[in-house]
């Protein structure tokens, strides 16, 4: 597959072509909007390489587009490429040893964040409006798995939003894991994010966020970041106070909660090794050792015979993860699919229809390039614990950017009820006025 390698491009870019928009006209809500698509859409007439020379290689051009990009198409954005990703989508660093590592925009220096590297990338080195991940717009179209929209968009200093599973069609889409897998996408402002989110989840009503009985900040979650922790709470908190008083302010405990609601999770109590040592709640750290033992399940089931036939060539960490995953057996996996439902109805009560969780979208700023594996574990670790929860659950999830600290970007997410990602959108567009006013956003 071609690449482009032009320095002008951060390395974003898989290979650049032009899908012009289905109509001219200027009335349609993504009129002159510019997007890019992570290796992983099936785009007519161009192999879906999934980060992977030897898939390329033995892969056909798709012979039809995924819905999801038409329907950008259909709505007036015009599709620019299709961007870089992580091998087979296994990897929250956004590093490709085969295709080259997308550049950071926000820090030469650090990872871009994976698995949908490339889209992020494009994104906050304005190469286009927005752009689709899995979970994946300036915008750029993405993928969100475990992870692959809201972490990158972290890294570098951008919105990512991962919707409601099931919402968004994820046919012409290659699976990772079904569990998980969703359209989610990035754009550099929110009124972007929200136009987007808009068609993707074709929403009829102009959600407002007028009303927010409550934001419900996971003191534990916040715990686990490797920056003061208030340099994330108190710009969301003082910000959301001017807004709607402080009165809708209330702090949890989220592993006490989820420790509560769901007792199956018992089951993997005992499997979280290292977790007391990294401080992590034990019901987080269990609720991500499901979600991985799910995750790699369906990888085997999706993709296990061809990892067997074709014996790729993977980049390190990368190869041993999928390995782990292709030799993994069925045990506790229908507590795993049961764990789904359970966190799902846990947390739609707790939030209603009008309030929202926050806690850390990552542990803290991009780590740097090319650090060894083991050295992040920790970091891995906790980063998993907090993604499990949107990502077991299915709710929406939002990734904000919270400026930066000691000159790296730093973020903050806004998880609410399953289906209620026409409200999240509209909070989070509402919130960004708030944090532009106490200098946190351009």
């Amino acid at each position: 597959m071609a690449r482009s390698l032009s320095a002008t491009d951060y390395g974003a870019f898989m290979e650049k072509f032009s899908l012009l928009p289905h109509s001219s006209s200027q009335h349609l809500p993504l009129a002159s909007l510019t997007f890019a698509v992570k290796d992983i859409f099936d785009v007519e007439g161009h192999v879906t390489g999934f980060g992977n020379p030897d898939w390329a290689r033995t892969h056909s051009a798709a012979s039809a587009t995924a819905p999801a990009v038409l329907s950008m198409l259909e709505a007036g954005a015009t599709c620019v490429g299709k961007t870089v990703m992580d091998e087979m989508a296994y990897s929250i660093n956004g590093e490709n040893v085969h295709y080259g590592t997308p550049r950071n925009p926000c820090a030469a220096d650090r990872v871009p964040g994976g698995s949908s590297s490339g889209s992020a990338v494009a994104v906050g080195a304005t190469l286009s409006d927005f752009s689709l991940g899995k979970f994946l717009l300036s915008f750029f179209r993405s993928t969100d798995t475990g992870g692959s929209v809201r972490v990158p968009a972290s890294y570098c200093g951008i919105y990512g939003f991962r919707p409601s599973h099931g919402l968004v069609s994820t046919s012409g889409v290659t699976p990772m894991a079904q569990s998980f897998d969703t359209v989610g996408w990035f754009a550099r402002d929110p009124v972007i994010l929200k136009k987007v989110g808009k068609v993707l989840l074709q929403l009829q009503d102009d959600h407002n966020a007028s009303r927010v009985d409550q934001l419900i900040v996971a003191e534990d979650c916040f715990d686990l970041v490797n920056i003061p922790p208030r340099q994330l709470k108190d710009v969301l908190t003082t910000s959301v106070e001017k807004l709607y008083g402080s009165q809708i302010i209330r702090y949890t405990n989220l592993g006490d909660f989820i420790e509560s609601k769901l007792p199956n999770l018992k089951v993997f109590m005992n499997t979280t090794g290292g977790a007391k040592e990294d401080n992590i709640p034990p019901s987080l750290a269990a609720l991500s050792t499901a979600m991985r033992l799910l995750q790699r399940h369906e990888f085997k089931n999706n993709h296990g015979e061809w990892v067997e036939s074709v014996k790729p060539s993977l980049g390190p960490g990368i190869s041993e993860r999928v390995w782990e995953a292709v030799r993994s057996t069925d045990e506790n996996i229908t507590v795993c699919r049961s764990l789904r439902g359970e966190l799902r109805a846990a947390l739609d009560d707790l939030l209603g229809d009008f309030s929202i969780l926050a806690m850390p979208t990552v542990p803290g700023p991009p780590p740097k390039l090319q650090t060894d594996p083991t050295t992040l574990e920790s970091f891995r670790a906790k980063a998993f614990s907090l993604l499990s929860v949107s990502g077991v659950s299915g709710l929406c999830q939002v990734s904000i950017p919270l400026g930066t600290y000691e000159d790296l970007p730093v973020a903050v997410s806004l998880v609410a009820k399953h289906g209620s990602d026409g409200f999240l959108l509209s909070f989070v567009e509402t919130l960004h006025k708030a944090l532009k006013e106490e200098c946190i956003l351009s």
